[in-house]
């Protein structure tokens, strides 16, 4: 049994694409997963399967296909996925920054290509880190957030409207509904 993260792009924003987390969490119940869990309102739940990744994503995107077609993109990871980036994320992310954020590689994404793209932006006081799981990028100073180019650049390329994005915030509480599970099925085990 392995717990997993699922963010979804682009739902409960600016009242559209409306998903209710409570129904959510009862219908990837009923397709077979477990204790699923959800963090506010935009996207992020939480399940234990026993099912491989592939077969995960194989499940997901017909469902979201036929119940929810606004929502065409998602990150799918596991808990140890989690723990690996974490293990790698440079000095930066833990300084206080103005801004921080984690651009999600979707299922499906061309992440070579991605990389490739993001790697040739000109950074304007702002640091950028390229994990397992995402783009980490730091912006230094809100005076300067307009000229970076996480703001001026980032939203005009393609592959934008396909990724999922989360705050620093954010990804530590997605770190923390993951570890607790874990320490909580390891616990059980050594019972």
């Amino acid at each position: 049994m392995a717990r997993f993260a699922l963010l979804v792009r682009g739902i409960n924003v600016g009242g559209k694409n409306k998903v209710v987390m409570a129904e959510l969490r009862q219908e990837l119940t009923g397709l077979g997963l477990e204790k699923v869990e959800t963090y506010i309102n935009s996207g992020n739940a939480f399940f234990d399967a026993t099912r491989p990744k592939e077969d995960l994503v194989a499940l997901l995107k017909p469902f979201f296909a036929e119940h929810y077609p606004f929502i065409q993109s998602f990150a799918l990871f596991q808990a140890e996925d989690y723990a690996r980036d974490c293990a790698l994320l440079p000095a930066w992310w833990f300084e206080e920054l103005a801004r921080k954020d984690v651009l999600f590689y979707t299922e499906g994404l061309d992440v070579d290509q991605l990389i490739r793209q993001v790697s040739g932006l000109p950074l304007q006081d702002e640091v950028l880190h390229f994990g397992e799981l995402g783009i980490y990028w730091g912006k230094f100073s809100e005076a300067t957030y307009a000229q970076t180019a996480y703001h001026k650049q980032l939203l005009k390329l393609p592959f934008y409207r396909t990724l999922t994005i989360r705050n620093a915030k954010t990804f530590d509480k997605i770190g923390q509904q993951l570890k607790a599970e874990r320490e909580l099925a390891e616990n059980a085990k050594i019972q």
